[in-house]
């Protein structure tokens, strides 16, 4: 009999496991994995009956005292997964519907509004720095007396009044029993520094302020002037000054009045000498007659 080439066998080594050692490997690796994940002191179907061996209460099985990684084996099995899930199923069906946890709710005050408050808007300029600013003056001489104004921005999309744009906001003040009030400013960058935003609620005179300034805009530096010598482009040179050794100046043309009315008297020379001709020369003068 060959030993060496049969299946499974490797010279020098063990012979093929038997079913029994397979099995025997096999719940040893799901009783390692069991004891990772189950605490038997915590599991509520674990119970050691009085003969001394151990029974699940959920499967209805039994399991001997030497062999303790039987049970650990079992819950790892089909059988006892199985019984779980159809447990946990019963049990949701049989338990009570709890109410799902209440969210908590803002009360909404109720009052009757008695109209707008008086204000007063006034425009600022900061005469050192020319920075612009703003003051509010509202007046509540009727407000509740444990109530103090309030106030917020409003960005011009969370309004459904009038289109939104993106150049403006809006200034709310808020007070019971009044009716809130906005105002439209600028939607610049405001500066919240030191001074430059400020509240202050009067209760001797029921009159609530408010004070922001809006940050400097930074202009872009001004653009680099040509230099003498660099003239812009699409300008034409200026013509050369004229000298002695530059040449005769252009012909002027004729004047504007144009000659004169009438012509020189009949039977007499022409004014201004010989008569212009056509570019030929005026004939030679003749000859007086010979003596006879």
């Amino acid at each position: 009999m060959d030993f060496q080439n049969r299946a499974g066998g490797k010279t020098g080594s063990g012979g093929v496991a038997s079913m029994s050692d397979a099995n025997r490997d096999r719940r040893e690796r799901l009783r390692q994995l069991a004891l990772e994940t189950i605490d038997l002191n915590k599991d509520p179907y674990f119970m050691k009956n009085h003969l001394g061996s151990y029974e699940c209460k959920l499967c209805l099985t039994l399991h001997n005292n030497e062999a303790t990684g039987s049970y650990l084996a079992h819950t790892q099995g089909k059988k006892h997964q199985s019984n779980l899930g159809k447990r946990a199923a019963r049990d949701a069906k049989e338990a009570p519907i709890q109410p799902a946890p209440a969210k908590p709710m803002v009360e909404v005050k109720k009052f009757v509004k008695i109209g707008r408050p008086g204000y007063k808007v006034t425009k600022q300029r900061v005469p050192e720095s020319g920075q612009q600013s703003l003051l509010f003056q509202v007046d509540y001489p009727e407000i509740v007396e444990t109530i103090q104004p309030r106030h917020r921005f409003m960005s011009a999309y969370e309004q459904h009044i009038e289109p939104p744009d993106k150049s403006w906001q809006y200034l709310l003040f808020a007070a019971e029993p009044y009716e809130t009030v906005s105002f439209k400013v600028p939607s610049r960058e405001i500066d919240k520094g030191d001074g430059k935003f400020w509240t202050h609620w009067n209760k001797d005179t029921k009159q609530f302020f408010l004070q922001f300034h809006y940050k400097m805009e930074t202009r872009p530096p001004p653009m680099m002037a040509p230099h003498d010598d660099e003239a812009p482009p699409g300008t034409l040179p200026p013509p050369p000054p004229h000298g002695d050794d530059e040449g005769p100046p252009p012909p002027m043309g004729p004047p504007m009045g144009g000659p004169p009315m009438g012509g020189p008297p009949m039977g007499g020379p022409p004014m201004g000498g010989p008569p212009m001709g056509r570019g030929l020369p005026p004939p030679p003068p003749m000859a007086p007659p010979p003596d006879l």
